[in-house]
């Protein structure tokens, strides 16, 4: 979904591009047409002459000449182009199609699509004082359906069917019986929901015409045409790909218009008989190219039993899938889940899934102004438990001193030692914010709490706090919460001690109940020491937030920060940290660390900055919101690092494993696990070692295959997604001097521990691939086999990997393309990284403030639920489902995970 900016562009993109565009010769061109119900009203359903266009384009009404809209701003936005795309495989075999069943599939498809865009229209309703949203279900638009790609190179144009439909920015209001601007927002947010439900339909079409369907990673395929061939046919595709990799382009914005800057001339005398005839003859020489796969490129499968999913199933992944890493999802993301996952089942429809979505009494709705969000009974069970049994802890013990001893620490720091050494509370959170000092606030109450006769267990959520941190600052036997969690000698040495949780704000809801219920098992005081504004668990929960906020479990508050030097700059951090973004970019602008990207070079002045800093001797960090941008400035980076000889130009490809972080719903669908593919293994199995690695040689609906190095055979054990993950293989360009960061959890040649999130500089590169690496902050060196693979560069990383670290000047590339992935939880990590300064790179300040501003939490179900308490529908689907469980308020409902020992231990979801 593009949006049209200005009329005359709107015009020159119907004459240059649409209606005869410089791809779209002779009879390849179809005649586009003017829908949607505002159409009828204004009596202008039809062909999609210039006229009719140009009057919208205008805001005119077609028939009668008068302003269609009551607003006629200079900056009016025209429209929205949204497209839509066959796969390239659908694309070939309408190419060679002797009918159009292809193409009526695919317009059927589009039209059908297009009315749901059209049912959620809505316009802004400003009268009598009111700021609100209403649904009108009217809209106007031109569609256009062409059938090839530009050509590429002087070449004759590939096969290419997809369609434009330029959606004017007006609508019809019933309440107020006139023409006004459309609101697009929330169709813009959805996108991906009707892009799901276009795949379903065009792919259940094909179905029913006999194609065989294999879903891919972002739509599917029709089986029997070869990947090389679909990649023949991508050659306009790849000419775009490889100039905005040039170019460093990721916008979207800007990558669609790289189509205008890269055309090839029109070329003349092609019909679309002539370039049938041309795509078959490339077809052929590809088929007879002496591959082994015989002259006929194009083949079509035997019709077999195909495999079925029924709409529960098919909720289920998505409740599985989406419910994974969030306790609250947007209705529309759990259907387009479902409706990926039934690509390839033609019996169960699109209308089929909303009923079962519908019906599922696991689902709780809430309606919260235009969007309705979505969590399950069991999450908000698992919630409500976790606070119960914490609740339950407090006051259960007595002060560790009657009389406080003398304590060092002074201000926040002091009185939050005071409060763990005088708590009756078997919980206590200690909060503090970036470079607040926790560390050290941690080693002098460590010590009072051994003076006291406690053994004091210190584990961290990730390995590389424990290993680097932790252990550095010396706490050796740091451990992580899963080493806790699976080790009972670990579990038995807490009995009547305390366990201090570093990073608590990492946990998961699943990891904190079980943290909770082993402390109280073993009589343990349990220490939550965390920051709730910096980034949180992958997986469901934000569970130290939850514990202070809806819990009330107090929390002992350390806020002065000493980590930054700069009066200024430690003022812009702690406005950050409150949340008072405004006032954090005004200092910014003050300090001079907000830079304007220059969009010819848009890595030239982050690279420029680092490269001084780091000649300065200066300790560095370049920090980006996404893995695209840190790809970017990475080259930058690398290519002005060898410029000035601060690291080889000669580089050498090593094996890197990419994880594709797939959930567990998405490791058991044999669909996403493709032949080539590595999975590891992290605990033992039958006839699998854990930290073993096997590459999948076969991937069917009826068994996943993999092998070993070894090549023996076995299938992937998908009743066990929790016990393996799934990585791309690659390869990576490393030289001596390069930094480099490790990816997951591993051993050296020399049997020594690699944390994920380790940061080390490349020494050597030895014949036989092995890489010796060394870590300055701890004086260590390792060697890495040469297949390790779990590395990538750590030239710019990401702000989840930086938290936790301190450097003296940090970089942050934030352009308009990485906005999806910012928010104030991004901007508060990445920002407090530095000493002494850091400067943000935007081309957008502005709208990068708007986007800071963001939360960035993870509403839990307690909350969704607890907001909306007074909703007769929410209290009715908490009472429906007490009752379908035949329990009442004093007998719990008990989530389907739960082993608990006695009944006193069931989770409790209530009213």
């Amino acid at each position: 979904m593009i949006q049209v900016s200005s009329s005359d562009n709107a015009k020159s993109y119907y004459t240059d591009g649409l209606s005869k565009g410089d791809y779209y010769l002779d009879d390849q061109e179809l005649a586009g047409k003017i829908k949607g119900k505002l159409a009828e009203r204004l009596g202008i359903s039809g062909d999609a002459d210039k006229d009719i266009f140009y009057a919208l384009c205008d805001n005119l009404d077609p028939k009668t000449g008068e302003q269609l809209t009551p607003r006629m701003k200079e900056n009016r936005i025209v429209g929205y182009d949204i497209n839509f795309h066959c796969p390239k495989s659908v694309s070939i075999v309408h190419a060679l199609s002797k009918d159009t069943h292809v193409l009526d599939a695919f317009e059927e498809a589009v039209n059908e699509t297009m009315a749901d865009i059209e049912s959620d229209a809505k316009t802004r309703v400003r009268t009598n004082g009111r700021d609100e949203d209403r649904d009108t279900e009217e809209l106007v638009w031109g569609q256009f359906i062409h059938q090839t790609a530009r050509p590429a190179d002087k070449l004759a144009p590939d096969p290419h069917l997809h369609a434009h439909c330029i959606v004017f920015n007006a609508t019809y209001d019933p309440d107020e019986e006139r023409i006004k601007a459309a609101r697009f927002r929330y169709i813009k947010r959805d996108m991906p929901y009707y892009q799901a439900m276009f795949h379903k339909r065009l792919s259940d079409r094909l179905i029913d015409l006999g194609y065989d369907i294999q879903r891919t990673k972002k739509s599917f395929e029709i089986a029997g045409v070869p990947a090389r061939i679909t990649k023949h046919f991508s050659k306009r595709t790849d000419e775009i790909g490889r100039f905005a990799k040039e170019k460093g382009i990721t916008d979207p914005k800007e990558l669609d218009q790289l189509g205008a800057r890269t055309r090839s001339k029109k070329q003349k005398g092609y019909t679309m008989t002539d370039l049938k005839a041309e795509w078959r003859r490339q077809i052929r020489e590809l088929g007879n190219s002496g591959d082994g796969e015989g002259s006929e490129a194009v083949r079509f499968a035997p019709k077999k039993d195909k495999e079925r999913y029924s709409a529960k199933e098919c909720i289920d992944h998505a409740i599985t899938h989406e419910f994974e890493r969030a306790s609250v999802k947007q209705d529309r993301k759990l259907l387009a889940a479902a409706y990926r996952h039934s690509i390839g089942d033609e019996q169960t429809k699109v209308g089929t899934i909303d009923e079962a979505f519908e019906a599922d009494e696991r689902i709780i709705r809430v309606k919260e102004n235009t969007e309705m969000l979505c969590t399950t009974h069991e999450i908000l069970a698992e919630e409500r438990y976790m606070v119960k049994i914490a609740r339950r802890e407090q006051g259960k013990l007595l002060p560790l001193y009657k009389k406080l001893p003398k304590i060092r620490a002074q201000d926040d720091q002091r009185n939050a030692i005071e409060h763990i050494l005088s708590t009756t509370d078997r919980i206590s959170i200690v909060r503090g914010g970036a470079g607040t000092g926790k560390t050290t606030l941690m080693k002098e109450a460590v010590e009072h709490l051994e003076n006291a006769g406690k053994k004091v267990s210190v584990v961290a959520p990730i390995a590389k706090t424990t290993r680097e941190v932790l252990q550095g600052d010396g706490f050796e036997n740091a451990q992580t919460v899963s080493k806790l969690l699976n080790d009972k000698q670990l579990q038995n040495d807490l009995k009547n001690q305390v366990l201090w949780v570093d990073e608590a704000g990492l946990l998961s809801n699943k990891d904190m109940i079980s943290l909770i219920e082993l402390a109280s098992t073993k009589n343990a005081r349990l220490i939550l020491g965390g920051d709730t504004r910096q980034h949180t668990a992958v997986q469901r929960g934000d569970a130290l937030r939850i514990l202070n906020k809806v819990g009330k479990i107090k929390a002992a508050e350390v806020n002065k920060i000493f980590r930054q030097q700069n009066d200024l700059y430690r003022q812009t951090v702690q406005f950050l940290s409150d949340g008072k973004v405004k006032d954090a970019f005004h200092n910014l602008d003050k300090m001079g660390a907000i830079a304007e990207i220059d969009k010819e070079n848009p890595q030239q002045g982050i690279v420029g900055d680092y490269l001084s800093s780091v000649k300065s001797g200066h300790s560095s960090l370049v920090i980006a919101p996404t893995h695209q941008e840190g790809e970017l400035v990475t080259k930058a980076v690398r290519t002005a690092l060898k410029a000035e000889g601060l690291i080889d130009q000669q580089d050498v490809k090593t094996r890197r494993l990419t994880a594709l972080n797939f959930t567990a719903a998405q490791k058991t669908d044999w669909r996403n696990i493709e032949k080539g593919q590595i999975i590891q293994f992290s605990q033992n199995g039958v006839g699998i070692k854990r930290g073993s690695q096997w590459k999948v040689v076969e991937s069917t609906e009826r068994d996943i295959i993999i092998a070993n190095e070894e090549q023996k055979q076995l299938s992937l054990p998908v009743h066990r997604a929790e016990h393996y993950d799934v990585f791309a293989e690659e390869t990576i360009d490393l030289a001596k001097g390069d930094s480099i960061r490790i990816t997951r959890n591993g051993i050296d040649r020399h049997k020594d521990v690699m944390s994920n999130g380790q940061i080390f500089k490349v020494g050597q590169i030895h014949d036989n691939g092995d890489i010796e690496v060394e870590n300055s902050k701890t004086q260590s060196s390792h060697r890495l086999p040469k297949d390790y693979g779990h590395i990538a560069h750590a030239h710019c990383i990401t702000s989840h990997a930086s938290q936790g670290q301190t450097v003296d000047r940090v970089f942050v590339s934030v352009p308009a393309s990485s906005f999806g992935a910012t928010n104030l939880k991004q901007m508060y990590v990445s920002v407090s990284r530095g000493r002494h300064g850091a400067r943000i790179y935007t081309d957008d300040k502005e709208a990068l403030i708007q986007q800071a501003s963001k939360a960035g939490d993870r509403e839990s179900a307690i909350e969704l639920v607890a907001k909306h308490s007074d909703d007769d529908t929410v209290r009715h689907q908490l009472r429906e489902q007490m009752a379908r469980n035949n329990v009442t308020e004093k007998e719990p409902v008990r989530a389907p995970f739960e082993r608990p020992k006695s009944r006193s231990r069931g989770y409790e979801p209530g009213i």
